[in-house]
């Protein structure tokens, strides 16, 4: 998607209805920005029983581990992430400099100018996904026990994409469990992943097909990344089809990432190779969105299938909200 044209074409392109709007106003709270939404009770309470269901399956022996929206600006420079998306990155910037230089910031926009000119970046960046962080620490641990490691995170991500899709968010949330290991460790875990994510979608009432996939790499360069991808099977996606079977949205991916960020991060195997990455990623706000949408905005009427497994039929917070937007 080429992101430099975008707000040209929201501000002056007539607004087409999306089999999602009905959603909108029953879920989240607009806030004058595409894709950045404030979240109703109703809705946050199904995201919360859907990371609980996602917790129950975690692997024994996985180290977890919550990161803030944003991460170090030199970290992700490393790691690779300016070069193959640097149409989607979000950084951190500030009023830099002296007393008289931010206040001469503020007397522009006082007298109606533009401010942000003197804005500098800082330090960090906004996360645009949530296992870059888990690199860097498992690379100052030395090096990897037999096995390798695993990891549960999560983070609040970003990635400049404005959209009027509630499946196509700028700011959304994402889970994961991240495998550091040998590849043959790697390879495993994402088998097993591939199978327990559908068992997942299976109990969720929705319906899928996983398929491959490749990122949505930059430029003319990123076509080419994007093939590779693809030829050497490195990343699926497990998609519903919330519009279509054609237009199916993209609710858990599963990827490898061969020695990457071992090789980057200096992360060594058992034996001393590069150590191989891999990860499942489960985007919370598809899913709860792909959730209503399916079954409809009344949590008590999903299928009982369903309810069971979110824990919908015991007391709870969801009755209430429920109850107060009938």
């Amino acid at each position: 998607m080429n992101v430099a044209v975008l707000p040209t074409s929201l501000e002056t392109a007539p607004q087409a209805a999306d089999p999602l709007d009905h959603l909108t106003d029953v879920l989240f709270h607009r806030m004058g920005s595409e894709g950045v939404y404030a979240r109703t009770a109703l809705y946050e309470d199904v995201v919360e029983r859907l990371a609980a269901l996602i917790s129950r399956h975690r692997e024994p022996g996985t180290e977890v581990m919550r990161f803030p929206p944003v991460m170090s600006r030199a970290q992700l420079e490393k790691s690779g992430y300016l070069k193959s998306f640097p149409n989607l990155l979000g950084c951190v910037c500030g009023l830099h400099g002296t007393e008289r230089d931010i206040n001469a910031a503020v007397a522009r926009f006082d007298a109606g100018g533009d401010w942000t000119s003197s804005l500098s970046p800082a330090d960090l960046v906004l996360s645009p996904a949530a296992c870059y962080p888990v690199y860097p620490i498992a690379a100052s641990r030395g090096r990897l026990p037999a096995g390798g490691l695993r990891f549960d995170v999560a983070a609040d991500c970003f990635r400049r994409e404005p959209s009027r899709h509630l499946d196509r968010l700028q700011s959304f949330r994402m889970r994961e469990y991240v495998c550091i290991g040998s590849p043959d460790n790697v390879a495993a875990f994402r088998e097993r992943w591939m199978a327990r994510a559908q068992g997942i979608a299976q109990d969720l009432g929705l319906s899928f097909r996983v398929d491959q996939a490749s990122d949505p790499f930059f430029g003319r360069v990123g076509q080419i990344k994007a093939v590779s991808q693809k030829q050497q099977s490195l990343k699926f996606e497990l998609l519903v089809p919330l519009r279509s079977e054609e237009q199916p949205t993209a609710c858990m991916s599963f990827n490898y990432h061969r020695d990457h960020f071992g090789t980057t991060w200096n992360i060594l195997d058992a034996r001393g190779e590069p150590a191989h990455t891999g990860c499942v990623a489960f985007g919370m706000d598809r899913l709860a969105v792909a959730m209503f949408h399916v079954h409809g905005t009344d949590p008590l009427a999903w299928p009982a299938r369903v309810r069971e497994v979110l824990d919908i039929e015991t007391p709870g917070t969801i009755d209430a909200h429920v109850e107060g937007w009938r």
